[in-house]
Parts: structure tokens; sequence; C-alpha cells
């Protein structure tokens, strides 16, 4: 099948089947689409769309997002997790308020200059919402193409990205990319799925290496695995006679950047001097079920604590607060603080 021939096949069963009615895809513009696109990495399509929403109701343009106070687009984004997606979300709104009036760079070198924009995420922008010709190779275009070459090794390796690149680009249309690209990522969303991809409906199977030989489920290759690490810590959900827990506004940089959580300690000693430092009395303390977050390189086990304290009035201090349950902050959370302050809650109303 020649390169127009695939494109003409795919745009042919879009226009029967591909999906039109997203959120991010009505009232189309720059913006809209790049959020979608950031929220998409790493996230399947029915976790983002509620999430989406409720950002586009809050923040509905550059302007607000630029504007916005780091804490909220954190608290948009509490769930989603990769939290640094938002953080770059918010640096790169405020360098196109600062730097371009507004509007974002049409082109495919002033898109990726931005932080958070690779090449993918640049072409989807440029081609759904720009009128520019350009490729993408998400998650979804690689697993299409890798199996319609029958494409060996690990997409993440140099030579085997740089491949499938290469097909990408070539396959891409003169005309109607928009909806190539479009129909691209709903083909493998819907059709050329990770498990059990429904062969017999897809538009070009007839030339899929991958079906012909019998294992398209082979391809992709799957990263090489190596077993996690396990990493422990003691987290204590430290409570005043009011029932609110004290948090603490993480660094920007590294895990849970810019979020607010409970100490996170190495061990109970670390948890006692950090008491004696503080000078609060200890009126209780109860040892709750232990919790597993697992990152993409390692395993976080977590050992909360409920720790009830008289706190000696003070002026509160900057990247501090006492959490109030009954009527919560808009506050950036990692998603295994909001399930540990649920717990909370939930012994503290009993």
């Amino acid at each position: 099948m020649s390169n127009d021939s695939f494109a003409s096949a795919v745009l042919a069963w879009y226009d029967q089947h591909g999906r039109k009615d997203l959120p991010w895809q009505q009232d189309m513009n720059p913006y809209r689409v790049w959020v979608s696109e950031i929220m998409l990495q790493q996230t399947q399509v029915a976790t983002v769309i509620p999430y989406y929403q409720r950002f586009m109701d809050t923040l509905p343009d550059v302007h607000a997002l630029a504007a916005a106070d780091p804490d909220e687009v954190l608290h948009l984004w509490t769930g989603l997790g990769y939290y640094s997606r938002a953080r770059n979300l918010h640096k790169t709104a405020q360098i196109v308020v600062s730097e371009y009036a507004g509007v974002f760079p049409a082109s495919i070198e002033g898109l990726e200059a931005l932080p958070g924009i690779g090449r993918s995420t640049a072409g989807a922008i440029a081609s759904l919402s720009m009128g520019l010709r350009a490729a993408i190779l998400d998650g979804n275009v690689k697993r299409v193409l890798a199996r319609y070459h029958a494409v060996e090794g690990w997409p993440g390796e140099k030579a085997v990205h740089d491949r499938l690149w290469q097909i990408a680009e070539g396959y891409t249309p003169q005309q109607r990319f928009d909806h190539y690209t479009q129909a691209m990522m709903d083909l493998g969303a819907t059709l050329c799925t990770r498990s059990k991809p429904s062969c017999l409906l897809c538009p070009v199977q007839a030339g899929c290496a991958a079906r012909i030989l019998g294992t398209p489920s082979a391809y992709p290759h799957s990263k090489p695995r190596k077993a996690l690490p396990v990493r422990q810590c003691v987290m204590p959900l430290m409570v005043n006679p009011e029932g609110d827990i004290w948090l603490q506004r993480r660094p920007d940089s590294g895990l849970w950047g810019g979020l607010w959580c409970p100490p996170q300690l190495d061990d109970h000693l670390a948890l006692e001097e950090l008491l004696e430092r503080l000078g609060w009395p200890v009126q209780a303390t109860e040892t709750l079920a232990p919790l597993r977050h697992t990152f993409s390189h390692f395993h976080l086990d977590i050992q909360p604590l409920l720790v009830r304290v008289s706190p000696t009035p003070s002026v509160a201090e900057a990247g501090q607060v006492w959490y109030n349950l009954r009527q919560p902050s808009r506050l950036g959370l990692a998603a295994p603080v909001s399930k540990l302050l649920k717990r909370a809650e939930q012994i503290l109303d009993c």
C-alpha cells in the first residue's frame, strides 16, 4: 500500500467511525488542543475528559492560565499525576502571554521551544489547530505504525524512534492532515489497542505486517523490564484540636513538586525529632493501614500515622498550612495524600 493509499484508507475510516465529539474538538484553538494533548500524555481519554472540562471552566484561555495561582493549577490537576506537566503548562502560558502577546508561535520549532512541548505535541497543535502540515507520534500512532511495518525493537531506542518518525512523516498527507492526525490517534485508541486489537475492522489490515505474521500484539516491543525498587517512608498526619491536618508545600523540583503533603520522613525517629523541633505536645498516635504508591521508577511504601498534637499558637509560615478537612482549600494534592486525608476525615468524624 502506497503512502497516499494508506492515508486515504485511514481518512475514509475516520469519516465513518472517527471521534468528532470530544470536548477539545469543540471550539478548537491552539490553547484547547495544547491543554488536551498535555493531559492525554500517559492518561486515558475517559480519565481526562472531566479534568479537561473542569480546567477549561476555570481557566478558559491562555491569559487566565498565565494569571492563575500555581496552587490553583495544581489543584485542578490533582489526581492526574505527572505533575511536572501542570507546572510546565503554567510556565508555557506565562511565556506565551509575556513574549508572544498571548498567541502561540505558529511553527513546530517555536512550539517545541516552549516548556513541556515535544515534537509530537507540537505536531498535534500545529496540524489540529493551526492549519500546518505536521506529523505526530504519540503512543497510539507508534503502535499503529510499529505493527503495520512490524518494526523490531523498543520505540524508546533511538534507532527505532527515528524509524517510526520517518514512517509517520511519510504517511502524513498534504491535504486533510488535521483529520488524518485525529484519525491515527483514534485508530490506535479504538481498534489497534494494546491487547486484543480489532484487526478485522482495521482500514489498513491488508498491508499490516504484524497481522500477516499473526502476532500484532507483539508490536511495538515492550521496554526491557526491571524490577522496581521499593522505598519506604513514614507520613504523619498531624491533626490539631480543631481537626485540621498540617501540610507542607514541597519544593518545585523533585517528586510531587509544588504539591502539598504531610511530612515525608525516613522513620519514627525523624518524626520524634520533628515534633521536638516544632515543640508540639503529642496527645495520641494511631498507626493507619500502610499504602503503596507506584511511580514510574520505584514503589513507595507509606506508613501513615494519625498524630494528635496541641500546637503552640504561632504566626503561619510560608509553605505551611493547617488543612481544613471540612472546608478544604484549593491546593494541589498528590493522589496518595488525597487518599490519606479521606481516611483521616473518616476517622475524625467517628
